[in-house]
């Protein structure tokens, strides 16, 4: 039976990111020097550069060595296992339609769908057989700005595709939730391929959703959580969580004790962070990739200049 679940309807803040996004990420016509072959060998820091879109690596243990460069160029990319995801806005169109492209080991080709919108987030599952991502696109009637945003999966086992996800059942303060403005962002699944977590926003609230891609269920676990990842031990997520408009502070729940810890980075990050392994987030800002550790501790470390979209390949 297919799943489909709804991504709909964003904030007002949420919306403004978007053009933000659209209009700062878009790489400029230059290009690296030389573009190598780069395959999803461990141990390898992948980023985009945030002057050219080009996908690059790092040696994990070394971020300071100079970059290789493939010749793919993506808004979002993301890793996990033996599959690579890329995010790119296709060239002239309006309104904006954005490729997703799946890759493997090697970062060649194995599917590819068009979405309408523009990229804002992407993620690959633990085991690397889904992908999911988050679009802004236009055009909602509810959407005050004009903006909202659709989340979709694609299942790299048997093709099934949904290019947005509606119609998931949740539950909020224990009864079930219905609103015309339901907007659901930033998935994360857990290594059982069930377990996901996810952002639904609505009548001006975020809440963590805790899903079951099997039951087809969810219930709200706690308010004012945005962009969530789920670390490699499946106890923590990592999360932006709203201070004021506009300002996101990264933070970490454990999930047994629903207790939060503020991490060590006091700049604001609009971004869906990522677990480096159990002990380490990483995260895009200002141009650059950073880790903070995941307890609170320490201060954020510049990884690499130029770059977003971290994503690391063990």
């Amino acid at each position: 039976m297919k799943k489909i679940f709804l991504a709909i309807a964003g904030t007002v803040v949420l919306a403004a990111a978007a053009v933000v996004y659209t209009v700062a990420a878009r790489p400029s016509p230059a290009a690296p020097a030389a573009t190598e072959h780069l395959s999803l060998a461990p141990g390898q820091l992948f980023f985009r550069s945030t002057t050219t879109g080009h996908v690059g690596a790092v040696p994990l243990a070394n971020p300071g060595a100079k970059p290789k460069f493939s010749d793919l160029k993506c808004d979002r990319f993301a890793v996990s296992g033996p599959t690579a995801m890329c995010l790119a806005v296709r060239a002239g169109t309006l309104p904006p339609v954005s490729d997703l492209t799946v890759l493997d080991r090697n970062l060649a080709k194995v599917h590819e769908e068009y979405l309408p919108g523009t990229p804002s987030r992407a993620r690959v599952a633990p085991d690397g057989k889904r992908v999911y991502w988050t679009v802004f696109v236009t055009g909602d009637s509810y959407a005050a700005t004009g903006f909202s945003t659709r989340a979709g999966i694609y299942d790299l086992d048997n093709g099934e595709l949904a290019k947005t996800i509606e119609e998931l059942p949740v539950l909020v303060d224990g009864k079930r939730y219905f609103a015309p403005d339901v907007n659901y962002w930033g998935i994360t699944f857990a290594r059982d391929g069930k377990t996901f977590y996810a952002t639904l926003g609505s009548k001006g609230k975020t809440y963590l959703i805790e899903g079951d891609y099997d039951t087809y269920r969810g219930k709200a676990l706690r308010e004012n959580v945005e962009c969530p990842s789920l670390s490699p031990d499946g106890t923590r997520i990592a999360f932006k969580k709203k201070v004021s408009e506009g300002v996101w502070r990264l933070s970490v729940l454990d999930l047994k004790s629903m207790h939060e810890t503020p991490l060590a980075e006091s700049r604001s990050v609009d971004d869906q962070a990522l677990w480096q392994d159990d002990h380490t987030i990483l995260y895009g800002v200002e141009n650059a990739v950073w880790a903070v550790p995941a307890d609170g501790s320490g201060s954020p470390k510049q990884l690499v200049t130029d770059a977003s979209s971290p994503a690391v390949a063990s």
